[in-house]
């Protein structure tokens, strides 16, 4: 079964809405709680200090994930990375997804990008196994600063590959208004984003990544369909921060 990543500020009083919950149902989750260390703090002071309140309140959420209709566990880590540390358990559960938290109620229509250089038919089997049954509808989405048969071409194709699975589909083509305005005035419409990973670029250095700031300007929750990525030897790196913040599942 497909497994969405949630990442949780815990100690911070972050919370997941219930649309969110609800919306995740068709699929199974992993809460990850982190903790963002100060720099120069053991990790081993701070699960000290901190872990079984932690613990406690993501068994609660885990639990409440649980009735919303999949199988849900979570991880803590306190780390020095939030970043590192959701790709590398996203890559210890195989999730296929991770969320940016926002607010939302009942999660009625998901607007769902697809401009630029993403996975079409990895975010559209995401979509497809996510509304289910559901009475949930999907807006295919490509903004271009020129008119062009590739774009309309693609949303017809993709609307098509989810229509014969019984998803309530539509499509909109922006031409002419930049690519990332014209998707946040599109979500004003929407409950949710759902979006491809793309490979880190200059631009995501300079402005920071595109969901992040997607999530930001939209203020819903936006779920983030994760690039495949070509398995790779470990890293002293890689091995140091599993080291120092990995918590084993309850």
């Amino acid at each position: 079964m497909t497994r969405v990543l949630v990442p949780l500020a815990v100690l911070e009083g972050e919370s997941v809405p219930l649309g969110l919950m609800d919306l995740l149902g068709t699929v199974d989750v992993t809460v990850l709680g982190y903790h963002v260390l100060p720099e120069q703090t053991p990790p081993d002071q701070a699960r000290l200090q901190y872990e079984d309140r932690a613990t406690e309140a993501l068994a609660d959420v885990t639990e409440e994930f649980r009735r919303a209709g999949g199988d849900a566990d979570h991880r803590l880590v306190f780390t020095g990375d939030r970043a590192k540390s959701v790709e590398r358990v996203a890559d210890e559960v195989d999730a296929r997804a991770y969320s940016i938290l926002g607010a939302t109620g009942d999660v009625e229509r998901l607007l769902v990008p697809l401009t630029g250089d993403v996975a079409v038919e990895r975010i559209l089997d995401f979509v497809a196994e996510l509304v289910g049954d559901r009475d949930v509808g999907v807006t295919l989405f490509i903004a271009t600063g020129e008119p062009s048969d590739e774009g309309e071409e693609r949303l017809a194709s993709a609307a098509a590959a989810l229509a014969e699975r019984d998803v309530d589909v539509r499509t909109e083509l922006v031409v002419g208004a930049p690519p990332f305005e014209a998707l946040i005035e599109a979500a004003t419409d929407h409950d949710a984003i759902v979006m491809g990973e793309r490979a880190p670029s200059l631009r995501s250095l300079v402005f920071g990544d595109e969901a992040e700031r997607v999530a930001t300007e939209s203020v819903g929750p936006v779920l983030v369909v994760r690039r495949e990525r070509p398995p790779e030897e470990e890293t002293d790196e890689d091995i140091e921060q599993a080291a120092d913040d990995a918590e084993p599942s309850p």
